[in-house]
């Protein structure tokens, strides 16, 4: 492929574009939509296509406009050519709504957790039913996230995500990058999410005493005082 084809808006055969994935979209939509396709003969919104070989294409972005102009009989559709990468598969999925972006939970500020979950809780079948959006992002946003390996610790916050439906509904617009526990921990905040009987297990490893008959309160301060 010629690099400075890179971005530019060309028209192309159908039959020179193969659909990767297909689209997801209800039968009825493609239907519809392609009805009014076939009156304007054209696709408006372009395919975001990578050139798999000399004048040959794959879709990587906008699927649900291919299957439209497949079922509207288009002979030729418009396309923007992409950069083949990782980072731009991601983009042109996200930029044309054929999946949902993500937000890094290890990193992310509190606006943007609230921001999530309140997607989340404006959806029709209600994955967060009951889950209050300030206090679960109040929770989360204070928990030691950057640690965690899964968003099972969440459940833990008593902020109305439990295991099972609501659990994984956070897996539609979260991702985690973990950084690995530091050797000594003493930040409270982070000494509060385990139990006591790992606090207990970090009070031996640490080579402390007395610890033993500790409530969790009392070897958080152990453990902080260090």
């Amino acid at each position: 492929m010629n690099f400075s084809d890179i971005g530019n808006l060309i028209c192309v055969p159908l039959s020179a574009v193969a659909p990767s994935p297909a689209t997801t979209a209800h039968p009825y939509l493609v239907t519809a939509t392609a009805q009014v396709t076939a009156i304007a003969q054209r696709n408006w919104l372009p395919l975001l296509v990578i050139e798999t070989e000399t004048d040959k294409y794959e879709t990587i972005g906008n699927h649900f406009s291919y299957a439209v102009a497949e079922a509207a009989g288009l002979q030729r559709v418009w396309c923007i050519v992409c950069e083949d990468s990782p980072e731009m598969r991601a983009l042109a999925l996200v930029s044309a709504q054929d999946a949902l972006p993500k937000t890094n939970l290890s990193t992310a500020s509190r606006d943007e957790i609230a921001a999530a979950l309140d997607y989340l809780l404006s959806l029709p079948d209600k994955p967060l039913k009951g889950v209050s959006g300030a206090i679960a992002t109040n929770r989360i946003a204070k928990a030691p996230r950057q640690y965690w390996e899964s968003f099972t610790p969440i459940t833990k916050l008593k902020c109305g995500i439990t295991r099972g439906k609501k659990l994984k509904a956070l897996e539609q617009v979260f991702c985690l990058t973990p950084q690995p526990w530091p050797e000594v921990i003493t930040d409270p905040e982070v000494l509060n999410s385990f139990s006591a009987a790992e606090l207990k297990k970090q009070a031996k490893k640490r080579g402390l005493s007395g610890y033993s008959k500790l409530k969790k309160a009392e070897l958080v301060e152990l453990l902080n005082g260090d």
